[in-house]
């Protein structure tokens, strides 16, 4: 018997990085709200009493950029001295500028050299999806969002009320043979007010959290590790520097797929970093629920300004029920991988983004890309292929 020990984390809404990338989602549905036309590249920075906001954008409507960050801040939950970082008080840089009319050029339809809308940059994406849980992702990642939304929900509805925005998990799945069995590790981080004991913090944590996410899954070798440092109460952007972009891991598939590298947060659809990564996932999703494949991961390859993809490829790991190619060349007649395709069918010029920048951008039925509404004709064509 084959045993692997597989793990993935996530991080809580009030994590500095994801502070990051929620503002500059928030602000690049800001821009869609007003002008659904609006291109954007968006990049922030949170540090100990500081937001910057900087990047490249194109639209017709002006946005409220202070207004955007503290709204964000507040939802969060840092609204106040006591959080660590208070949403009222910050101090708020904004360099936001145009976009360079050569980029546009190859991205707009009309324009250019091809006349069809472009890829808006060169770049490699994935998508993955497998039949191990419902949602069609790696249950170690959708185990620690899981937790991370646990966190954040007992704090929101004062279950926990002595707990602060920012917080992490980390879980440990053992597979026998490729299947999952068990929780070997389960780590989490919560930061919590210095007027509660490490002790409480970690009984709570354990009754609260864990044990109603994972349930059976742990048994009495699961190792549990809860503020192994000891207490946690300096936490969020004046701890610790966020950044924009820097969980992509946690964003997609948790270390179980592989990652072409470019992050999704304050881009718009025209960046193939983002639409052709959701592309990916919806087709990669479908592939899987149609009894395809138990698994399958595929790679689009992009030139900028040129509409048609330079490549595409799956793998399915040994577990295709059909020849790879004719699963390949049924997928090639069912999804359109041209931006202007991906962005019309996912309806990705509507304000969404803000929901995606924590807890991950899939495995939530609540996205388009996650519908399962092309099984039916993934089946047909394969069957035709036999």
């Amino acid at each position: 018997m084959n045993i692997k020990l597989m793990t993935s984390e996530s991080v809580t809404e009030g994590h500095p990085d994801k502070v990051c990338d929620q503002i500059s989602d928030g602000i690049l549905d800001e821009m869609l709200k007003k002008d659904p036309e609006s291109h954007a590249a968006v990049e922030s920075f949170a540090t100990n009493g500081m937001i910057v906001v900087g990047g490249e954008v194109r639209t017709k409507e002006y946005i409220q950029v202070d207004d955007t960050v503290r709204k964000i801040l507040k939802s969060i939950g840092y609204n106040g001295a006591e959080s660590g970082f208070d949403c009222d008080s910050v101090g708020i840089m904004s360099s936001l500028h145009a976009q360079s009319a050569e980029i546009a050029q190859g991205v707009d339809e009309g324009t250019g050299e091809f006349k069809e809308q472009g890829a808006g940059d060169q770049g490699l994406m994935y998508g993955y999806a497998t039949d191990e849980t419902k949602e069609l992702m790696p249950l170690p990642i959708v185990l620690a969002h899981k937790l991370t939304a646990k966190l954040a929900a007992v704090r929101k509805k004062k279950v926990l009320p002595y707990l602060r925005p920012d917080g992490k998990s980390q879980v440990t799945v053992e597979y026998h043979d490729g299947i999952a069995q068990r929780v070997e590790t389960v780590v989490v981080a919560a930061c919590h007010s210095e007027k509660v004991k490490l002790t409480k913090v970690r009984a709570d944590i354990l009754a609260k959290v864990i044990k109603p996410i994972l349930g059976k899954l742990m048994d009495k070798k699961t190792k549990v590790f809860i503020n192994s440092t000891g207490a946690f109460t300096y936490g969020g952007p004046a701890a610790d520097t966020g950044l924009t972009g820097r969980k992509i891991i946690v964003d997609t598939y948790g270390g179980m797929a592989r990652h072409g590298g470019g992050c999704f947060s304050g881009k718009d659809s025209s960046k193939v970093d983002r639409s052709g990564a959701y592309m990916a996932r919806y087709a990669a999703k479908n592939v899987v629920a149609a009894g395809l494949a138990n698994r399958c991961e595929l790679q689009v390859a992009y030139a900028i300004g040129v509409a048609k993809p330079v490549g595409i490829y799956i793998d399915t790991f040994g577990t295709n029920k059909y020849a790879e190619e004719d699963i390949l060349a049924a997928i090639g007649k069912v999804f359109d991988f041209r931006p202007k395709a991906i962005i019309d069918h996912l309806e990705l010029k509507k304000p969404v983004f803000l929901k995606t920048a924590a807890y991950g951008h899939f495995g939530r039925p609540e996205f388009r890309w996650e519908k399962l509404d092309k099984v039916a004709e993934l089946k047909k064509i394969i069957n035709r292929a036999k």
